[in-house]
């Protein structure tokens, strides 16, 4: 057996399910053939795997007693069927499983049964700034979807039509073409990459990743189709494990945010078939978002808080993040096909204490704050149900006071209510020291420590992974080495076993 596990360094528990396989088969006695490789998506994924895979094969093969060949041979998994004469009704027009399920919409709504939920609302948050942060609402009356605070709503976005036509364009093909990708494995229960039949368009609109850099085995698999012996020796060089072809992936495109029409672009011999390009390329994912709302107050109702993703690569070009281009369009109209999402919830383990009177801690700077205004909403809706509700602690960062304070009307009316016991802003820009969540936790330690300690408080962090939830998590541990009298290891441990007692969530990305 052989285990390479895909992480990100970021995360507390990095590669823990990989390490978890390796360690379990070898203690069932299986025999490992090479050592466990650790992929950290927060550096280059792709270039831990082709480092790693570059002595895997060596390994195999000793093993096994098989005699490399040394010739890469390049197979296709998939052949094309063009349809002239398809009945219209059984073409996938960007459904995610059943055909025709956007038509006939049945509950239980998943994955693969996503629900179109209509924009009702969808608002600019900031008044100032260069970024554009938003709250939408999205309606989920009649679905008989059931979310707590805490979950995250996923949606399916479509990519920008006009990186689909340029794709088109470039590789001058009639995107309106009707195909089917049919896997040449008989025996694979995976009969095609993506629903078929569809057209062009379809897949390159719902169903493939065309915005993220390629990785190296696309380029590596395209390379053959470059009439331009630079080009393809350059692609051919990316995709290989030697140190400058590393370093040219790296640079090239990981650095230069390369996606695949910027490649076809600057590359003018690089002219795949479009089928071979469309089995390489990635599906497209959806994407999480924390609720932004309870369901006590918003039953038929899931509210979304999110920062739209735009910016300037190294080429000159306008990247723009995929699902929050795509729902900052969304207009709320009367019943308009513009204006829907397809959904489904994802359950969490992010969850308010079982007993009301428990006091909570949040930190959420930026659009971390979204589960808390959930969590605010359903401690004000228990309050009015005559609960004794324990004190309810918000710490929420942004850079400027009066650009990007979100719900800023709607925390100082919870404020006034009672319901919000203390609300502590940081603006990280608006003097010349940076000012952080984490110094504010410093600053009102004491106080930190007797809801901890005291009140049995319950922590919650949302938001960065990679910086805020680190120091975040460093501060505590100081605090709790002060005001508990112990060790900094002792104080690591209290607040683990905070963690596994479920009395410190997390809900990060990176």
């Amino acid at each position: 057996f052989q285990v390479f596990g895909l992480g990100n360094k970021t995360y507390e528990h990095f590669n823990a399910m990989g390490k978890y396989v390796d360690k379990r088969l070898e203690e069932l006695g299986a025999q490992r053939i090479f050592e466990l490789g650790l992929g950290d998506d927060d550096g280059n994924l792709e270039e831990d795997f082709i480092t790693w895979r570059e002595q895997f094969w060596p390994a195999v093969c000793e093993h096994f007693g098989v005699e490399a060949t040394g010739e890469e041979s390049s197979i296709r998994q998939y052949e094309l069927v063009v349809h002239t004469d398809v009945n219209m009704n059984k073409i996938y027009t960007g459904e995610m499983g059943r055909l025709k399920s956007y038509e006939n919409q049945k509950p239980p709504f998943d994955a693969k049964n996503p629900f179109l939920a209509q924009v009702t609302e969808n608002r600019k948050l900031n008044e100032g700034g260069e970024r554009h942060l938003m709250h939408l609402e999205l309606d989920i009356s009649n679905s008989k979807i059931r979310y707590e605070s805490g979950d995250h709503v996923a949606v399916y976005p479509a990519n920008d039509s006009a990186l689909v036509n340029q794709i088109g364009e470039i590789l001058g093909t009639d995107l309106d073409t009707i195909m089917s990708l049919n896997n040449l494995d008989e025996e694979s229960n995976k009969k095609h990459p993506f629903p078929c039949p569809t057209s062009y368009r379809t897949a390159l609109t719902y169903y493939l990743d065309i915005t993220n850099p390629p990785r190296t085995n696309v380029l590596y698999e395209l390379a053959q189709y470059a009439t331009d012996p630079g080009e393809q020796e350059r692609l051919r060089k990316m995709a290989s494990s030697a140190p400058e072809g590393k370093a040219l992936y790296l640079s090239w495109v990981v650095e230069a945010r390369r996606n695949i029409l910027a490649i076809l672009q600057d590359m003018p011999s690089l002219r795949p078939p479009i089928d071979h390009l469309c089995e390489l390329l990635p599906r497209l994912q959806a994407r999480y978002y924390s609720i932004a709302s309870s369901s006590k107050v918003h039953p038929n109702a899931i509210h979304i808080c999110a920062v739209t993703v735009e910016y300037e690569t190294k080429t000159g070009r306008l990247n723009k993040g995929v699902a929050t281009n795509w729902l900052k369009n969304k207009v709320p109209k009367e019943k308009g096909s513009s204006s829907l999402v397809p959904m489904y919830v994802r359950k969490s383990q992010f969850r308010l204490p079982f007993k009301p009177s428990t006091p909570v801690i949040m930190i959420g700077p930026g659009t971390g704050i979204a589960p808390f205004i959930g969590f605010i909403q359903e401690r004000a809706w228990l309050k009015q149900q005559g609960k004794e509700v324990g004190e309810t602690v918000l710490y929420y960062g942004c850079r400027h006071q009066r650009e990007d304070y979100l719900y800023r009307e709607e925390l100082a009316r919870f404020q006034q209510e009672g319901v919000l016991s203390q609300l502590n802003v940081a603006f990280s820009r608006d003097q010349a020291e940076k000012v952080y969540v984490q110094h504010l936790l410093k600053k009102n330690k004491e106080n930190i420590w007797k809801l901890i300690n005291e009140g049995n408080a319950h922590i919650y962090v949302c938001g960065d992974a990679r910086n805020m939830a680190r120091d975040v998590q460093n501060t505590f541990y100081e605090i709790v080495a002060e005001f508990g009298n112990m060790s900094q290891p002792q104080a690591v441990d209290y607040v683990k076993k905070l963690m596994t007692k479920g009395r410190y969530s997390l809900d990060v990305w990176s």
